[in-house]
């Protein structure tokens, strides 16, 4: 046996622990999910469940419910990713400016609201959000506007829910942005002053074609993690008021374990990640970002 096939040898010993892991973790619990959703698994048929097919998704669709479903988990997601983006763009700017004093300090305050607990953070916005007691409806009255019902009617709701998770998220747009701007080159910033760019010019001479394909791989991902990012419309609003903030996963979770519809549940879960895959397949045809991984 030559050297080479020795290595490979050792390189695939290797790789049997990770993918013991990723198949007990990932490819069993998914497979099985997708078997699940294929039968009628529910509190009746909890121990002699049987396959029928595609009767759960022909259920969902006659429903009608999926569709609302949808909007509101796209409106959430691009809503989402159309803040975050170039509120850590804006931020990743200012922070890689020359001169600007306290920037270590910056630096570190912006992280706290990435790294503090997540469901800690949203039930703190759950109470300030509070019609009664909130305190932003009291600055709102300090100042003689009229309260709002935040978290009590549809449209404010659908915002709340959008605003925490870009109070939640912009750290991480802002450090991933920052540490794409300080790979581009000193000299071509140079050049574009010795030329009479403005910071505008500069933006979109050289900052947007250097990142290009960075920040297409940061909306994209963004736009997939918020798709399936269960904790705040549960945790905020449970999906409310009435059903107009659940979204796909919120509703197969409720489907799960309020409903016992563990079939159904499956059912929209794999439909979500399908509508994803279609998602990120034609995003990156466009966009080309899986290639700044290679």
């Amino acid at each position: 046996m030559s050297g080479k096939q020795k290595t490979e040898n050792k390189a695939i010993v290797y790789l049997i622990p990770v993918l013991a892991v990723l198949a007990f973790l990932d490819f069993y619990p998914i497979s099985y999910s997708i078997y699940m959703s294929f039968t009628n698994f529910n509190e009746f048929h909890f121990f002699n469940y049987s396959f029928i097919g595609i009767k759960n998704y022909i259920n969902i669709i006659k429903s009608g419910f999926l569709w609302q479903l949808l909007e509101q988990n796209a409106i959430y997601a691009f809503g989402s990713v159309a803040l975050m983006a170039p509120a850590g763009f804006i931020i990743a700017m200012v922070m890689n400016q020359k001169g600007l004093r306290g920037k270590s300090f910056y630096r570190t305050a912006i992280l706290f609201p990435w790294a503090y607990p997540a469901f800690i953070t949203i039930l703190i916005w759950q109470g300030m959000l509070d019609y009664h007691f909130g305190i932003i409806n009291e600055f709102l009255e300090s100042i003689r506007l009229k309260p709002v019902y935040w978290l009590g009617t549809p449209e404010t709701a659908m915002f709340s829910i959008i605003f925490v998770n870009l109070w939640l998220s912009f750290p991480y747009y802002t450090y991933v942005f920052t540490s794409a701007l300080q790979s581009i080159p000193s000299e071509l910033y140079e050049a574009a002053e010795m030329d009479g760019y403005g910071v505008f010019g500069k933006i979109r001479r050289i900052i947007l074609p250097m990142m290009s394909r960075q920040i297409a791989f940061v909306v994209i991902f963004g736009f997939i993690f918020t798709w399936n990012n269960f904790y705040i419309p549960f945790l905020l609003t449970g999906g409310g008021p009435g059903y107009s903030t659940q979204i796909l996963i919120t509703w197969s979770y409720m489907e799960a374990f309020d409903y016992l519809q563990f079939g159904i549940a499956a059912a929209y879960a794999v439909i979500s990640i399908l509508f994803l895959l279609v998602v990120v397949i034609i995003a990156n045809h466009y966009s080309k970002m899986m290639s700044i991984l290679y």
